[in-house]
């Protein structure tokens, strides 16, 4: 069998939008935390696991806040409070 390709002319052009990965999402969320000022996160894969860190990150002082699929968080610029309970729920994250 003999395949032969031509090239296209004018280039390939698009836009693709992976899916949310699981480690990513845990990685923006907790830098997003951390940092100084306000992080805008798209596209953040929703599990229960990355949801249970979204609510880790709220209980440690980070703000949140969602408008539809993104996600606003303002930061605590590296200085997390104690969580009130004293310990965080993680599920499997």
């Amino acid at each position: 069998m003999i395949l032969t390709s031509t090239p296209i002319q004018s280039g390939l052009r698009g836009e693709i939008i992976p899916p949310g990965d699981k480690s990513i999402s845990h990685r923006a969320l907790l830098f997003a935390s951390l940092a100084n000022g306000r992080s805008e996160i798209r596209g953040l894969l929703e599990s229960e696991d990355t949801l249970a860190t979204l609510q880790a990150c709220q209980q440690l002082g980070a703000v949140v806040q969602r408008d539809g699929e993104n996600i606003s968080i303002s930061g605590t610029a590296g200085n997390f409070k104690v969580p009130s309970s004293g310990c965080l729920e993680m599920g499997n994250s």
